[in-house]
């Protein structure tokens, strides 16, 4: 914690990992998602598509939730969104619009996912309670006491895969998404509270779409941030363990800012 900062002058912020692992849910762990709760505002960061699973283990309610921040359109990250729906069609009906928020091309593809996987769902009683803000590179937005800033990472093309900086109750969480090295990462999370950043390849260097352990430690001591913690954890980066000096997130691991 910044030391000007008086322990009263913000609420505590604690985020919640609800799921560490990659795409293919190396070593048993669950794909991304986290839980980020301040002063009685609940924020979504990614849904992945075993979300409801995950929020409900770990004691959330969704119809708890705000708002919904998604770094990019691959299954990991978003595929969880039509459950959402789902759960708020029938389990747990919404009585407070949610803010879901990500980069262009999130809203038509989720009602769209939303339509293949259930075809019959009533999606019309799900609109006027969903809201869609489309994120854009280089910009900031203001979802209530959220604050977004966002830069685009090289991770998909054409669609645009986003970094991200989350600002809330005086704290600031930096969350790399998918990424492939880029200089203006380092520029993103300077300063943050808590840096989220993915590390999914250990011996896979050339893959260049994904960030790996010996280039996050080459250049470890250029991210000025307060604490760094290592996520997307591919099987690489797992059967390395013990060789990683820089904290790994886990499922269910709370970290109170």
């Amino acid at each position: 914690m910044n030391s000007s900062r008086s322990p009263s002058s913000n609420p505590p912020v604690e985020v919640t990992v609800l799921g560490s692992g990659d795409a293919f849910a190396s070593g048993g762990r669950a794909q991304s998602g986290y839980v980020i709760e301040a002063n009685g505002t609940q924020v979504l960061l990614e849904a992945g598509p075993g979300l409801l699973e995950t929020l409900k283990r770990h004691g959330f309610n969704p119809a708890r939730l705000d708002y919904v921040v998604i770094s990019h359109l691959h299954g990991d990250h978003y595929g969880g969104i039509p459950f959402l729906m789902l759960e708020y069609l029938w389990e747990s009906p919404l009585d407070h619009i949610v803010t879901i928020a990500g980069p262009r091309g999130l809203e038509s593809r989720s009602w769209r996912l939303m339509k293949t996987m259930y075809p019959r769902s009533a999606i019309q009683r799900l609109k006027p309670r969903l809201r869609f803000k489309e994120l854009a590179p280089g910009k900031s937005a203001r979802l209530g006491p959220l604050k977004i800033d966002a830069i685009r990472s090289p991770h998909t093309s054409p669609d645009i895969s986003l970094s991200l900086k989350l600002h809330l109750a005086g704290r600031s969480i930096a969350f790399s998404g998918d990424s492939g090295w880029n200089d203006d990462l380092v520029e993103l999370a300077q300063g943050a509270d808590l840096f989220l950043c993915e590390c999914t390849y250990y011996e896979s260097k050339h893959l260049t779409f994904h960030l790996n352990y010996p280039l996050i430690m080459e250049n470890r001591d250029r991210f000025k941030v307060s604490r760094m913690v290592l996520t997307h954890l591919g099987r690489e980066v797992l059967n390395h363990k013990s060789e990683i000096a820089i904290e790994m997130a886990s499922d269910g691991l709370k970290i109170e800012l």
